[in-house]
């Protein structure tokens, strides 16, 4: 008799995490998750699932965690766009939790790895043509995307020393239901429209995806991925917050419409917000992000995955639309 395959989900209480959970049970996968909080149950009301502690920087709890584990879906990691000490908050934990994740699994003999790095460690050189899997993200230093972009190299780096089988997925801007606790920056983005909490339309585009189709599409690249590969998990399109504003407005008629402002002026009204980082407070609007996103399309080559994986997202449209709907019934 086979043995269910038994997986584990790393981040189960994230959002990503937590979808990809809900369609491996549905698929009747075993599945087992960790969380650094054991104590907070709500996202894993109704799912039969395991649920253990582990914690990225702890290697010895990742080991414990990937006992009789045949995938790993590696999902974890810190997403923050701002911090008071970007090198001690966001790029040292994702690069040692990966050196921690990708070693505890060959150590635990692991039969495959989906590794969930991001489309901001591809080549943006590429744009305006879509960008594809081939090219890294070398140019932007922007804390979060060098994170995310070493944080894959490294797990490349031991997998090959390894000899591990490893697929990477690359998803672009995700957004969906089942986002528990606190909203991802993405979300976030979303809730500030539907909020009227964003009095200027700053006119970026962003490439947003359905988190349900992100996760079909890791459970494909396990299934149907090709060892040493990457994989985009995105839409060929980018949508600018102009068409989410009109979206939102559709759906619920009290979202006001901001003002737009030229970019130059943007800059300026950052330049004085960003002054909000000597308090230790979050700035709303970074100087950084008008440069990477201002009017800028980031169209994707999703036929890789298409090809090889039979991914097949919602167009982004439908996916807002969802998330906007998914957010006003949200309870906080």
């Amino acid at each position: 008799m086979d043995m269910a395959e038994k997986c584990l989900v790393t981040g189960g209480n994230g959002h990503l995490g937590n979808n990809l959970i809900r369609i491996l049970l549905d698929k009747g996968k075993s599945v087992r998750t960790t969380v650094r909080n054991l104590e907070y149950k709500e996202p894993f009301k109704g799912l039969d699932c395991e649920i253990v502690y582990a914690d990225l920087l702890d290697k010895k709890s990742l080991l414990k965690a990937m006992e009789g584990i045949d995938t790993l879906y590696q999902v974890a990691a810190v997403f923050k766009h701002w911090a008071k000490n970007p090198q001690k908050e966001i790029i040292m934990p994702n690069l040692k939790g990966t050196r921690n994740i990708m070693e505890a699994a060959a150590e635990a003999n692991v039969s495959k790895i989906v590794y969930v790095s991001s489309v901001v460690a591809l080549d943006r050189t590429q744009l305006p043509h879509p960008m594809n899997e081939e090219g890294w993200n070398n140019t932007i230093t922007f804390p979060y995307y060098l994170s995310k972009t070493e944080s894959e190299k490294l797990a490349w780096k031991i997998a090959e020393e390894k000899d591990l089988w490893m697929v990477s997925v690359l998803p672009s801007a995700i957004v969906g239901p089942n986002c528990f606790g606190h909203l991802t920056p993405t979300m976030q983005l979303l809730n500030r429209i539907l909020m009227n909490k964003m009095p200027v339309d700053v006119n970026f585009y962003f490439n947003f995806v359905d988190v349900r189709d992100v996760a079909k599409g890791m459970i494909l690249a396990a299934e149907k991925g090709k060892n040493g590969n990457r994989y985009i998990l995105g839409n060929e399109r980018a949508t600018s917050t102009t068409e989410i504003i009109e979206l939102a407005r559709k759906l619920y008629p009290d979202v006001k419409k901001p003002i737009k402002l030229p970019k130059s002026v943007l800059k300026t009204l950052a330049f004085f917000i960003e002054f909000g980082k000597i308090f230790g407070m979050e700035p709303p609007i970074l100087r950084t992000q008008i440069e990477l996103y201002y009017g800028i399309e980031e169209k994707l080559d999703i036929s890789k995955a298409k090809n090889q994986l039979g991914y097949n997202p919602r167009n982004p449209e439908e996916a807002i639309r969802d998330a906007l709907i998914y957010l006003k019934r949200r309870k906080v």
